[in-house]
């Protein structure tokens, strides 16, 4: 396969944006982490009073680890070859993990591979686990980069003024880097959120008791052996009543968290592409570059569309995995599985866009020129200063004066202001006062 073959884009146009998710989520990642949650499970075992496994060497065991730790593609191969016959990935992975506990001299220790599990012990520890890894490697240094370029752009900006539009209608002044800022702090807030949204794992054999489990040693405290292993090998967090498979609950506020990410960012693509084409912003463009194949003059603000639609494509399945993972027929039907295969796929959508605003906003030339004229073409929204004024000193019915004035005037200028001034029977300090404000001026906090 290559690029021009591939039937997704995500593997053929936007490969090289989205290549680091190839070690989390391909289906060689997959068998990865299910030989790793295998072997640190045979490990964890190992170190319970089993009188089976009490002569087993700990020295083997950075041997076992070396076998997640050095895994090829050759290794994904030959488990997906076992798997022609068992016709089972997760059985695939271990008998493979038997061929290598023989080739070690372990012969007598391999029925405790898998012991007393189900399949979805495997599954709902290495998925959660791939999207950890994933999310602090890959996914929030992307955001990170997003958010630190806004917040960069609001202090750079924060001195720039710019006139508002509320309803599409010229409204009170503000300031760029405020209204970016905007952005950078809707964005940071929904970040920290992830913080408060575990990576859960369902750990308890088939249908989450620990049934086989404690047929087998009943003296054993499963449930503290599952939450330890859990927690202290894998790092992830173990939800303590399932079915056979993970209720999905954390892992759906994970999806909708994403999903209020992408929505602000959406909200900021449309703005920047708006501001693009009132001509706030130019682009920089490079020797060769077109911007549109008929129109030569023009420089099409292509990176922050592109974004938008791979935020929209991102949402779309992140809104189908929160809604239909947590559902399951009874103790569990199979839906979940084909489903969850496809969480690298938002997520590879996620980082297309964060990679074409990062590139958008880097070529974005402020146009100081065009926000004046803007401010200086609308001197009618800072009849909100006057009639505030107005009313601070009881002047009568403030608000109809002003709206009297920029109603019956078809473009209110600073001589129309300054004059309206001239009739106010004010103290000449408070005439004063409002004649120093202008569109230029009125901003209120800038950042």
């Amino acid at each position: 396969m290559n690029a021009l073959n591939a039937i997704s884009p995500i593997d053929g146009r936007y490969r090289n944006k989205v290549e680091p998710l190839a070690a989390f989520f391909s289906e060689g990642a997959l068998i990865k982490y299910r030989v790793r949650v295998e072997v640190e499970y045979f490990i964890a075992l190992c170190q319970l009073p089993l009188p089976q496994l009490q002569g087993f060497d700990p020295l083997m065991f950075p041997k076992l680890r070396a076998i997640y730790e050095q895994f090829t593609d050759n290794d994904a191969a030959e488990i997906k070859e076992i798997e022609k016959t068992t016709n089972h990935d997760v059985k695939a992975v271990e008998y493979f993990l038997k061929r290598h506990f023989d080739a070690l001299g372990l012969e007598s220790y391999k029925e405790f591979i898998h012991f007393g599990l189900t399949s979805q012990d495997i599954n709902n520890t290495s998925v959660p686990l791939s999207m950890k890894d994933c999310h602090e490697q890959v996914l929030m240094p992307a955001l990170q980069r997003i958010l630190s370029i806004l917040e960069e752009r609001a202090n750079e900006w924060k001195d720039i003024p710019m006139l508002a539009h509320t309803h599409g209608q010229p409204a009170s002044p503000t300031s760029l880097g405020k209204e970016i800022m905007v952005y950078a702090y809707r964005m940071r807030r929904q970040m920290d959120y992830f913080g408060q949204i575990p990576f859960n794992a369902k750990f308890g054999g088939a249908t989450g008791n620990f049934n086989a489990h404690l047929a087998a040693y009943p003296e054993i405290d499963w449930r503290g052996f599952g939450n330890r292993f859990v927690s202290e090998h894998l790092g992830l967090e173990r939800l303590q009543y399932t079915t056979q498979i993970e209720n999905y609950d954390n892992m759906a506020a994970y999806f909708d968290n994403c999903k209020r990410i992408n929505v602000i960012l959406i909200d900021l693509c449309r703005d920047i592409w708006t501001y693009v084409s009132m001509e706030y912003f130019k682009q920089k463009i490079k020797a060769g570059e077109v911007g549109s194949s008929a129109m030569p003059h023009k420089v099409n603000p292509i990176d922050f569309e592109n974004a938008e639609g791979n935020l929209g494509m991102a949402n779309a399945i992140f809104e189908h995995l929160s809604h239909k993972l947590p559902i399951s027929r009874m103790q569990r039907d199979l839906t979940d599985s084909t489903v969850s295969r496809n969480i690298g796929v938002p997520i590879a959508h996620t980082l297309i866009a964060t990679a074409s605003l990062e590139k958008g906003m880097g070529k974005l030339l402020l146009n100081e020129q065009a926000l004046f004229n803007d401010l200086e073409n609308n001197w009618a929204v800072v009849a909100e200063a006057i009639q505030t004024i107005l009313r601070s000193v009881g002047y009568p019915n403030p608000y109809e004066a002003l709206k009297q004035l920029t109603r019956t005037n078809t473009h209110v200028t600073e001589q129309t202001i300054s004059e309206f001034v001239d009739t106010l029977d004010v103290a000449d300090e408070v005439k004063a006062r409002i004649r120093k404000i202008t569109p230029h001026n009125y901003l209120g906090y800038k950042l």
